[in-house]
């Protein structure tokens, strides 16, 4: 199998987004007067957040609606009457000025584009978010093309979001695409539901007990070299 495309993922595949999360959220309490050292309250809004993102995959929440119930329902919880709607503008604004790119990211990109590869991004999130965080980052010249959730109308794994990248990519060879992230039941139950291959980015050698099939599995992004340059026949 030779590959043309490389479709990634952007969150805990290319972006470290528990440091943007962390930091976002941090400034965030800290404004409502809140400690963000108290694990409590971080925890609270984790699980809420957490179990709300769970409901956008499965199309139970739209994406517009998840970034104010997550607060609406922590202040809930904290006992609070914050403005839900003002603290999520506050919290977004944040996340989106917040660019950590992961180790070997950009070598990753940099061995694609030397290597005639063509790279698109397909991401869940929200667009003011995923735009802003590429476009601060070394990685932002990279990409031909950066799907994001919110402009389609569909998450991953939903094989809608996949069908709009191939039309924006300009392209329906699916076995010349191959999916790369680190979630199973979004990047990799996506890519197998669009009927293209799948690499599963799992740097902690987690189990996988979901069922889920991956064409490849790597442990670190520079794995992905080798692959590509197996099936090419270098």
């Amino acid at each position: 199998m030779s590959y043309k495309w490389i479709l990634l993922d952007l969150d805990e595949t290319l972006f470290d987004f528990k440091m943007s999360e962390s930091r976002a959220l941090s400034y965030v309490l800290s404004s409502m007067n809140l400690d963000p050292e108290d694990t409590a309250i971080t925890d609270c809004y984790n699980r809420i957040n957490h179990g709300l993102w769970q409901e956008l995959e499965q199309g139970k929440i739209s994406s517009a609606e998840l970034r104010v119930e997550r607060f609406r329902r922590f202040c809930l919880e904290q006992g609070l009457s914050e403005d839900a709607g003002l603290i999520s503008d506050r919290y977004i604004q944040s996340l989106s000025e917040q660019s950590f790119v992961l180790a070997g990211a950009l070598e990753l990109c940099q061995y694609l584009k030397d290597n005639g590869y063509r790279m698109a991004v397909v991401t869940n999130g929200i667009k003011q978010v995923q735009f802003g965080r590429i476009n601060r980052s070394e990685l932002k010249d990279f990409f031909e093309a950066v799907i994001v959730s919110e402009d389609t109308g569909y998450q991953k794994p939903h094989p809608g979001i996949f069908e709009h990248a191939f039309s924006q990519i300009g392209s329906s060879e699916k076995e010349a695409m191959l999916m790369v992230g680190d979630s199973l039941t979004s990047d990799i139950q996506g890519g197998n539901n669009a009927g293209i291959d799948t690499c599963w980015y799992n740097p902690n050698r987690l189990p996988n007990t979901t069922g889920i099939k991956p064409t490849y599995e790597i442990h670190e992004l520079a794995g992905l070299r080798e692959i590509l340059e197996s099936s090419s026949g270098a």
